[in-house]
């Protein structure tokens, strides 16, 4: 008999990987129903050119395990994989090593494609997509196109996040909390550039309801509703001293309009250009303005120091009581949020601090309920910004605020001075990027500015040849001769291709439709397929992209409801993050660390199973957990264990009962974890058994395939040699997952504990049938029990089945 050892050794892995493709046991059945249909998503990934990393093992691992799973539960599944590969990062490694990105990123994924073939993944190849290939990105050109046609698609000039380094612009979600780029680590400047939009604000609402309906981790759901940001409050319009002009000003807290003391505008905003006349201060507000724009939005929003400049010879008038009040400037206030202008009181934080700082008056409006407190607040040691009883505040007073708040915003509308008003957030979505690797915007421009969408019929709009894609932060595209004269010659002298390209999101925001129907040239997916595949059963992948990949999926795939081509708003029915696998010393992976691991080298040592066992044994799926050389170890000696067992096996041999007992209940534990993807507890009940297993002398044939059956979905590999020895002709993988006997499962006996007035006093091994009367009985002649009773009658007996006797004295 051949060890473990020597079945890898001869390729043993491969073999099997062979023997699948050859069968095409991982085709995707065409006979499904909406009951037996299972459609499993791992993350798109992007190919970069230093191949799988041990984080992508993971996903794909565990996806590959549940699918797995599915199919020998019944389950008719579609498994599939596709390249994220379009992009900076694949241009820029071009760039660097002077090839073609299309070159350099087609030898990314062949290598790719390797390596997860080398893990036993079991997807349907003939479903990969790349996001580069005409024949898809056809119809994210297609995508931009539907948007266009129903109104959600615009152009204009604006300040947007400017990354010197890679020379384009970013998305607000492609930039790091701190302001810098989250491709190169360069800090983003602000820069005005006309581009085009696509309005995802005007799904705002939809976005934010659809996530009551869907089963996805809590904290993802919370960080897309704070990235949407719906706030319910007022617009105020505020007069200008001596004049007619007047500033509009949205608040969440109208019910503090009698307390407002100034006003704040946000430094680029068109309000401070339109009184550029009466500012007495000009060139110092103009610093301000400059030094401003070399900010992110988000950079201006986490700064913790609130600096402004006030507006010279510039006043407003408070409406509620004909105050008059300074105006300021400050970068914690957005042009684009809003209405680029707020006014400040005493019971914001931030507008406290702010005043505090430019000693500017407060006004207390709102008294807190707690005596102490408020003492506090009226000698403004605090800011308040707790519920409490409006003062100060006019035909307010005595109102609580939500009351307060429903009566200031019906006295604005009576006075046509304001009205009430939602606000978000959210922006809309930049898609303009001045860079070459990416599919072309499917617009046409001529010498006078006239723009006009290309037509369906000529879908796709291919990149040129003759491009020098070096980044100059113009588009490369500009420059391209063919590119233009292809223009020229079919819409006539004078239109150009649009030269931007589209934002690699606008790829990976629908790739799961075109996995269902990725050869069709008439449509991005057939009816059929989408009303037979959709929506996606089980989705994993990193938490990253929740505001980005994540949010415009569910914005594509409601735009594709409203259009009729789809009968669901939500592609993700169950959504689930991985945990990072950390270095081994408990830090991110990176090569600046010298932590990383790949996965191929562990591969080639241990085994496609070791590494997928490995990967899911460590530690629970979501949470982040280090890579440990000796923990790979471990897990290569349980599969050398499983495979000795082999030598135990026979029809007429005969092993203990309990180990049968055991086998069943292991099956009915790691069924459990598997439905809830506790994929390391359902390994850890393997190892019980097969430990136990090893005691024995012989091991019953039955028992044994059990195992085996088990075992498949997290090495198949093995699972595949083994069931082959036993004489097996067809593949294991399409076995049914085992199902264990309800009567085997059940304990023989109980451990009873025993309380006297809810203390411990001891316990009891009974039989698990025990009656409630034998039950009592035996635990008041325990005798510990009997000595803490000191002789006294019980007043009560209570007996909890199977779990406790409770004594009361």
């Amino acid at each position: 008999m051949k060890t473990y050892k020597e079945f890898l050794e001869n390729k043993g892995e491969a073999k099997w990987q062979k023997y699948w493709e050859k069968k095409k046991l991982f085709k995707t059945p065409e006979e499904v129903t909406k009951t037996n249909k299972y459609y499993i998503l791992p993350q798109l990934p992007y190919p970069s050119g230093s191949g799988l990393h041990v984080g992508h093992a993971e996903v794909y691992s565990a996806c590959d395990i549940y699918a797995r799973y599915q199919r020998m539960k019944g389950k008719k599944v579609l498994q599939a994989i596709g390249w994220d590969s379009f992009g900076l990062p694949a241009e820029n490694y071009a760039i660097k090593n002077n090839v073609h990105p299309k070159i350099s990123t087609d030898k990314a994924i062949d290598n790719f494609r390797e390596q997860i073939k080398s893990l036993g993944i079991s997807v349907d190849w003939d479903k990969e997509v790349g996001a580069h290939n005409s024949d898809y990105y056809k119809w994210t050109q297609w995508f931009f196109l539907l948007f266009y046609k129903r109104g959600l698609v615009y152009r204009k000039k604006q300040a947007v996040n400017w990354c010197k380094s890679c020379k384009t612009v970013l998305a607000n979600d492609q930039v790091t909390s701190e302001g810098y780029c989250e491709r190169c680590d360069t800090q983003i400047i602000q820069k005005d550039m006309e581009q085009w939009y696509i309005k995802v604000t005007e799904y705002a609402d939809r976005l934010l309801e659809g996530l009551d309906k869907i089963d996805w981790p809590e904290e993802t759901k919370k960080r897309q509703r704070d990235w949407i940001g719906r706030s319910e409050g007022a617009s105020v319009e505020f007069k200008i001293l001596n004049s007619e002009f007047k500033i509009e000003v949205f608040t969440t807290r109208p019910d503090t309009l009698f307390g407002a003391t100034y006003i704040v505008l946000a430094p680029e905003g068109q309000y401070v250009q339109d009184l550029k006349d009466r500012i007495q201060n000009w060139d110092e507000v103009k610093k301000y303005i400059e030094a401003t724009s070399k900010k992110t939005e988000l950079a201006r929003q986490i700064d913790k120091e609130k600096i402004g400049v006030e507006l010279k010879g510039v006043k407003a008038i408070n409406p509620a009581n004909n105050e008059e009040i300074p105006i300021y400037i400050a970068d914690f206030v957005l042009a684009s949020y809003g209405t680029g202008a707020v006014f400040a009181d005493a019971h914001d934080e931030r507008d406290f601090e702010f005043a505090k700082k430019y000693n500017i008056p407060l006004l207390v409006t709102i008294k807190p309920d707690d005596e102490n407190e408020w003492k506090k607040v009226q000698n403004l040691e605090v800011c308040y910004e707790g519920d409490g009883v409006h003062f100060n505040s006019g035909f307010l007073d005595g109102l609580r605020i939500n009351e307060a708040k429903t009566k200031i915003i019906k006295w604005l509308e009576e006075k046509n001075i304001g009205k009430g008003k939602v606000q978000y957030k959210l922006r809309d979505w930049s898609v303009s990027r001045q860079r070459f690797w990416g599919a072309p915007i499917p617009m046409l421009q001529n010498e006078e500015g006239e723009m006009k969408p290309v037509p369906e019929e000529d879908l796709p709009i291919l990149l040129p040849e003759d491009v020098d894609f070096k980044p100059t932060g113009e588009s490369p595209l500009n420059y391209s001769k063919e590119f233009q004269e292809r223009a020229e010659k079919k819409y006539g002298k004078g239109w150009k291709y649009e030269p931007d390209t589209l934002d690699t999101f606008m790829c990976s925001s629908w790739y799961f439709f075109r996995y269902l129907d990725p050869k069709n040239d008439s449509a991005f997916a057939s009816p059929e397929a989408l009303k037979k595949w959709m929506p996606v059963d089980f989705y994993l992948g990193g938490p990253e992209h929740v505001n980005g990949h994540l949010l415009y999926s569910r914005f594509f795939t409601k735009v594709l409801f409203d259009a009729g081509y789809i009968d669901f708003d939500e592609p993700f029915k169950v959504h689930r993050h991985q945990g990072l696998i950390l270095g081994p010393d408990n830090r991110k992976m990176s090569k600046r660390w010298g932590n990383t691991i790949n996965p191929t080298d562990v591969v080639n040592q241990y085994g496609a199973d070791t590494m997928r066992m490995y990967e899911m044994f460590i530690g629970p799926l979501e949470d982040d957990k280090p890579w440990n050389e000796n923990g790979v170890k471990g897990v290569r000696r349980f599969l050398d264990k499983v495979w000795k067992l082999q030598e135990k096996v026979g029809d007429e041999k005969k092993e203990d009962e309990r180990i049968e007992k055991l086998t069943h209940k292991v099956i009915k534990k790691a069924s459990e974890d598997l439905e809830t993807l506790g994929f390391n507890t359902a390994i850890a009940e393997m190892m019980k058994i097969v430990n136990e297993m090893n005691k024995e002398e012989s091991l019953q044939l039955a028992t044994y395939s059990l195992l085996l059956r088990l075992l498949t979905p997290f090495a198949p590999h093995m699972a595949e040699e083994l069931w082959s020895i036993l004489g097996h002709k067809d593949s294991i993988c399409i076995q049914s997952w085992p199902e264990y006997d309800e009567n085997l499962v059940k304990d023989d006996e109980l451990t009873i504990v025993v309380q006297i007035n809810g203390k411990l006093r001891g316990d009891m091994t009974v039989s698990a049938d025990i009656s409630e009367d034998d039950a009592k009985k035996q635990a008041l002649e325990i005798e510990n029990v009997v000595k803490w009773l000191e002789g006294k009658e019980p007043k009560k007996v209570i007996y909890v089945k199977g779990k406790l006797v409770s004594i009361v004295v």
